[in-house]
């Protein structure tokens, strides 16, 4: 197959890595509008399967001339680009996948393309990062191995291994995105109705082999599709792990309202947004640099099977890869988006349309995928006697 890669920052460069090391990939072409960076990242990665172009992702005929020479697309963009990359490879006859955003609706507005997408014979996936992504592939798997599926729980963090005051935490992505899913409330859904829950609370304790105690909580944003894949459900949550005390410090900044996008203060004649100023001051305190980061995942899908009260859980610890210097988050994320654009390019995922990864991802085959990269993903099952 030939697989095209929209984006050389971090997630493009470790998806196009994943690409070229596949017995199934025959060419990777890796576009950004600046080439340089493009064939910086093709020199790293050192294989005659790749090539670097020059596409303006903005400029839909461009971007047409660029994808229709592929099987699948893989869209490693800002989220703001998701819509206008799904419907080109609509176009084009190209199935693609992306990395997600709920911000604005965008992935709604990628899943209302699924008449166009069936019409044209491709399928486009969506939100296919860890979470949403993995999260969402695991509770599909574990639902369709239930007679009724009542709940499924979602725990999911990205940490330091090695975590240092005042906040326990190094990002691994935007810290403008953090503040949003710390600002915003969560969606769940308890006692079977929809709900809107504060972000950053209902703290619970958990553990992991290998770390200490840590924390949970709620934040916006991780249940995305599910909430309408399995609207009918008891319970469906999604928090954020990290260690203990980071909610109530971050619930603090929220309270004083540093964190809100819509909020100004006036300083001597001007106005200032308080969030700016706060990430300017933390940017460089918690920025992961060389540090090791680890991901964390706890999936619990919870209902009934042959009668008795059944879970199926799902558990993942992934580390930095030293070697590559690539961070947990990115080797989670990355071959993710590698492995459903491969089993989509052959053929291991045929059904056409736009579909959520929970409806679409065979999860039994995708753990296989994932384990052979190092990311090993753990199933175990608990049945009442």
């Amino acid at each position: 197959m030939k697989v095209a890669v929209l984006g050389s920052g971090l997630m493009g460069k470790e998806a196009a890595r994943d690409l070229v090391q596949s017995n199934g990939v025959m060419k990777v072409g890796l576009a950004d509008l600046d080439v340089k960076r493009a064939e910086a990242v093709c020199q790293a990665i050192n294989s005659p399967k790749i090539q670097a172009y020059k596409v303006d992702a903005g400029n839909v005929a461009e971007l047409a001339a660029f994808l229709k020479s592929y099987d699948v697309v893989i869209n490693a963009l800002f989220y703001s680009f998701n819509e206008i990359v799904a419907q080109t490879a609509i176009d084009v006859g190209v199935s693609s996948v992306d990395l997600g955003g709920h911000i604005g609706h965008i992935t709604d507005r990628v899943l209302d393309l699924h008449g166009k997408a069936k019409a044209a014979e491709v399928t486009i996936i969506p939100d296919l990062g860890v979470a949403p992504g993995m999260i969402n592939i695991l509770s599909g798997y574990g639902a369709s191995k239930l007679d009724q599926l009542n709940s499924i729980r979602l725990f999911v963090g990205g940490i330091p291994v090695h975590p240092e005051p005042p906040l326990e935490y190094n990002h691994v992505f935007s810290m403008e995105g953090l503040m949003d899913h710390y600002t915003d409330p969560s969606t769940i859904i308890r006692d079977g109705k929809l709900r809107e829950v504060d972000s950053l609370s209902e703290v619970e304790r958990l553990y992991f082999d290998r770390f200490g105690p840590l924390e949970a909580f709620h934040t916006s944003g991780g249940t995305s599709t599910l909430l309408k894949s399995y609207s009918s459900i008891d319970t469906l949550e999604y928090k954020t792990i990290r260690y203990p005390g980071h909610a109530e410090k971050m619930k603090l900044l929220v309270d004083l309202k540093l964190t809100r996008n819509d909020y100004e203060v006036e300083i001597g004649g001007v106005k200032v947004k308080p969030r700016e100023v706060l990430l300017k001051a933390i940017d460089p305190i918690v920025s992961l640099k060389d540090k090791d980061d680890a991901v964390l995942l706890r999936v619990c899908v919870g209902g009934v099977k042959d009668g008795k009260n059944t879970t199926y859980q799902y558990e993942m610890v992934t580390y930095k890869d030293r070697l590559n210097q690539v961070t947990a988050m990115a080797r989670a994320t990355a071959n993710t988006i590698s492995v459903v654009a491969q089993m989509i390019g052959n053929q291991s995922i045929t059904k056409r349309g736009v579909f959520p990864p929970e409806q679409a991802v065979p999860g039994d085959l995708y753990i296989a995928e994932m384990s052979k990269r190092g990311v090993v993903i753990s199933e175990e099952f608990f049945q009442e006697k």
